[in-house]
């Protein structure tokens, strides 16, 4: 099994809202910009650290809100932006529940590999 003992499982979350259409929803770029946000206290630091341009943040984090239907964040010009309660709470369990997640994911690879 030498081979395989360096190999790790990927699993990519996303939340959709199966009452649109649309493919946007909160995956993990917007997981990420949404920790940005909570950790420097604006979209546009945010979006700086991830490489991203902050208008293209902006137009990732509008059209997941609309997707969803609900608002991520709160903005306040020059002052930042926070997360509303709703986007803490989702970012909180989308968090927890890819951890867990890939976690499980890992376990059950090196399982099955063992079983060969």
């Amino acid at each position: 099994m030498g081979q395989f003992e360096q190999m790790k499982t990927s699993i990519r979350l996303s939340v959709k809202n199966p009452n649109t259409q649309d493919d946007a929803g909160f995956g993990y770029g917007i997981a990420a910009l949404c920790a940005g946000v909570r950790e420097k206290g604006s979209l546009n630091a945010a979006a700086k650290g991830m490489g991203m341009a902050y208008s293209k943040a902006w137009r990732v984090i509008r059209d997941s809100e609309a997707s969803l239907g609900i608002q991520l964040l709160e903005r306040d010009g020059a002052h930042g932006s926070v997360l509303t309660p709703e986007g803490a709470k989702l970012l909180d369990a989308y968090l927890e529940i890819a951890e867990h997640v890939s976690a499980e994911a890992e376990r059950l690879f090196h399982e099955k590999l063992d079983q060969f």
